[in-house]
């Protein structure tokens, strides 16, 4: 058996040796795990205090893996965050719903962001936060959600950046499409 493919990175001074997995047609892609690995959440969010627009007043991000990247962020800016989901949850109060056009993964889905929490974006000006833009499908899902609720979209900031993505994304460090 062969061993998979790790790849290096660097945040400040925490470095992190990121397994591969395999993605479809497109071959081995580095896994980004910020859940569960504080010491790397936070290096990350320190080091994205710089990417966030002049004039933000709110972060935008979607659960799962980008949550305690953007909570750190929001710890260390001052800025409040608000959340969209994967799945509808039985407390949503007219939520908005959102298509994702395309997933690098292979996998549709859909974004919620419950009625209150879209009415805390109403006004602001707002940065979308991700731990890894590829295709930039769920940021331009995040980016009409901002939209539909009201408030402008400042930029998006990612701790990585993998390709070309249809929009501009401010990154930490650019990820090999395939290895």
């Amino acid at each position: 058996m062969t061993q998979a493919k790790t790849l290096t990175v660097t945040l400040g001074d925490v470095t992190r040796d990121l397994p591969t997995v395999r993605v479809g047609a497109v071959g081995r892609v580095p896994l980004v795990e910020f859940l569960g690995d504080a010491t790397f959440t936070n290096a990350a969010a320190q080091a994205m205090l710089p990417l966030i627009p002049e004039g933000t007043d709110a972060l935008l991000t979607v659960v799962t893996n980008a949550l305690p990247l953007t909570h750190e962020l929001s710890d260390r800016s001052g800025l409040p965050y608000v959340v969209a989901r994967k799945k509808r949850r039985t407390y949503m109060q007219d939520p908005l719903i959102q298509d994702v056009p395309s997933m690098t993964l292979g996998v549709a889905e859909t974004l919620w962001l419950d009625g209150p929490h879209a009415a805390r974006l109403k006004g602001r000006r707002v940065a979308i936060v991700l731990d890894v833009v590829a295709s930039g499908g769920t940021a331009q899902a995040l980016a009409r959600l901002v939209e539909r609720s009201g408030g402008t979209v400042t930029g998006v900031i990612a701790a990585f950046r993998q390709g070309t993505p249809p929009l501009a994304v401010h990154a930490l460090q650019e990820l090999p499409t395939s290895i």
